[in-house]
Order: C-alpha cells, then structure tokens, then sequence
C-alpha cells in the first residue's frame, strides 16, 4: 500500500511533533511553514512540562496531560539519539508558590476538585517551612505551595529545533516562507489543495491544520469550530547564576545553562507581541519576592510572544465530518504535550490508528454556547 500524503501547515511545536510522529510512522509528510517574522508560540513558552492544577474542569485533560509527561522521556531519548539535540527534559517535580494562605487554601480545594473528578494527580500541599527544605533560597513574602513529582521543565527552542532535525532526517519536505490562505478540497477525489498568498498550492490526501493563530481563519474552511484568539506571554531571562533552584516554579525556573528564566504574562492585547515596562516590572518584582538572591542578578532580555488559546483554555483535535482528511488541532501546551502530539496524534491524522476516545472532549463544537468566555482555566 502507498503510505498517505501529509501536509501539515504550521511548523511549530503542535505542527512538528505531530509530522514527527506521522513520518515516523511511514507517512509522506510535507510542513509548510511561515518565515522567521510568524507569531511563534514556541518564543514565549515558559518551558514547563505541568501536570498538576490543569484540567480544573476536564477530566480528560488530566488523563491526556499524564499522559503526556509520562511520555516524555521516550520522545527526548529518541530524539537525542536521532539528532544529538538535547531538548532539555528535567522531571524533578514542580512547585506552585502562593503570597497568601487564601491562594494556597483556593490551590488546595482545586487540586482536591481535580481528584475527585478522576484526576488521579500526586501533590502535596507544603507550608513554608516545609517548602524551604527543597527551595533554600525561599524570600518571606511565601507562605506556602504544592508540589507535584511529576513536573518538570524542558527547553521550547531546543525541542523545535531537535524535531525539525528528526523530520529532515527522516525524509520530510520542509518548506519555508509559506502563508497559507486557503484549502480546497475535491471531493471527487479526496484530496486537499493548501494554497498560499503568493499563489503557490501543493496537493495532498491528508491535510492537518495546526496553524497556530492562523487557525481562526483556516479551520471554517473545513467546516470546523476553532475560535481562537491570541493571548501575550511576556518573559524575562537573566544572566548565567550558580545553580540554586534544582526544581522548577509556576514563576521562575534555572535553565541547564544557568541562566533564570521569569515568567510569564497572560494578556489580551490582539496582535502585539511587544513587551512593556509595567509587565517586566511585575515580572521582576515577583521574582524577588519568591527568591530574594535574584535582586542581584542582571536581566538580559525580555521578549514577549502571541499563544493561540481557546475559550476554555482547552485543546482542540478535530477531523472534519465534511472534508474528511482534514484536521484540526490547536493547543496551549506545545511542550508539556509534545510527546503525546508526536506519539498519539501523528499516526491518528495519518490514518495508521483511530481517534482516542477523550478526543471526543477535545471537539471544537463544545465552544459554540454565545457566552464563552476567553480565560486561563486550563
């Protein structure tokens, strides 16, 4: 049998992980990817690989998000051997820290609501004290946290760039510089035809959209619901520390390489991908009142990105009833899914295996209630 033609449109981290997982699989796969100027999720995510206090209202988030962490270090063995990139993966656990015992009395009964509903997450909920045996370096303006043993942390530009180097080894047509507009589908045959602003087309049996923010204007093309609008993460990087921090936070991390990275925003302001004094400021601030150490380290640079983010927070994965063939799929969490994108997803849109059956959960027509609204409640 001739394995399927792919193409997916979207380069980044959704839209690699899932052609990895597809060429790996034995699928013909084609990337049509923007230039370097694209709104790149992948610049402004925070680096975390988080499982505990997501799927506050989907149960099937939690299973899918376990999943993916416990598919991890198979994806980034895999990828080092093939590539010798190193995308960075620490599962030490992860902490969440809290300014007030009414946050951290609100995170407890979130994380209990979580495992009643079927979550089945480890945590534990730590006072101070407790949290500086872990976190020597812990400022007073912390009263308490949670921790979690399955967290952990990897490098987002790494990851992007050791799939893009799995793919090219692997045989997958890479094509740069390409805004898709359109997608046409001939029934008659089956096929998807990708068309771009400059005219350019390319043809294909299977077609997945993982476009990012570009979704919004792609995906009713193929009769599928995906409201998505951006949403500004802006990020602070210092210079090169001594290592101190051996477990990730929800407000800063310590790369491999030293450096502490701070972070992040979440903010509606359209398509500005700039950054402004009154977030780093906050940013900053925040951090020297988690780790007071940090008042001495120097900032190198702060950047801010746009991320694609539904009503609910939640992902997307769709076929299209009217253009079968068609997918769609968008997320918010293009890390600490990765290796579920590549080793659940890729075969499922190449037509080697069917849907799961969470996926059900995961279906754009959930979002169509008239008073959805845009929040960070995944």
């Amino acid at each position: 049998m001739t394995s399927p033609q792919i193409t997916i449109v979207g380069g980044g981290l959704l839209g690699a992980a899932i052609a990895y997982g597809a060429v790996r699989e034995g699928a013909r796969v084609r990337v049509l990817d923007q230039d370097d100027g694209a709104f790149r999720a992948s610049r402004g995510n925070f680096g975390l690989v988080w499982v505990h206090g997501k799927g506050t209202t989907m149960p099937d988030y939690v299973q899918w998000t376990k999943q993916g962490l416990r598919l991890w270090p198979e994806l980034q063995q895999e990828l080092f051997d093939l590539t010798g990139v190193d995308s960075g993966l620490q599962q030490p656990g992860g902490f969440w820290l809290g300014f007030s015992e009414a946050d951290v009395e609100k995170r407890t009964e979130m994380l209990e609501k979580i495992n009643k509903n079927g979550g089945d997450v480890p945590f534990k909920i730590m006072d101070r004290a407790e949290l500086k045996q872990y976190l020597p370096g812990l400022g007073t303006s912390v009263v308490g946290g949670s921790f979690c043993p399955l967290d952990g942390q990897a490098n987002p530009l790494m990851l992007l760039r050791a799939l893009h180097a799995a793919l090219r080894l692997k045989g997958a047509e890479i094509i740069n510089d390409v805004s898709v507009e359109a997608i046409k589908y001939d029934a008659g045959n089956g096929t998807f035809r990708a068309v771009a602003r400059d005219g350019q087309s390319w043809t294909s049996d299977r077609i997945v959209l993982a476009a990012g923010l570009g979704n919004a204007d792609l995906a009713p093309q193929v009769d599928v619901h995906a409201p998505i609008k951006p949403t500004r993460g802006q990020v602070l990087i210092t210079e090169r520390l001594q290592p101190f921090l051996d477990y990730p936070t929800n407000k800063c991390r310590q790369t491999r390489e030293g450096s502490i990275q701070l972070g992040s925003t979440a903010e509606y302001v359209g398509f500005d991908d700039g950054t402004s004094t009154d977030k780093i400021e906050w940013l900053a601030q925040r951090a020297v009142e988690t780790f007071p150490a940090l008042a001495r380290a120097r900032l190198v640079r702060a950047w801010g990105a746009l991320r694609p983010l539904t009503p609910d927070g939640y992902p997307i994965y769709q076929e299209s009833q009217t253009s079968p063939g068609a997918y769609v799929v968008s997320s918010h969490s293009g890390v600490t899914l990765a290796a579920s994108h590549c080793y659940v997803l890729g075969p499922w849109v190449s037509g080697f295996t069917q849907a799961p059956p969470e996926f059900k959960s995961f279906r754009g027509e959930r979002l169509l209630e008239p008073n959805a609204s845009f929040s960070n409640g995944y």
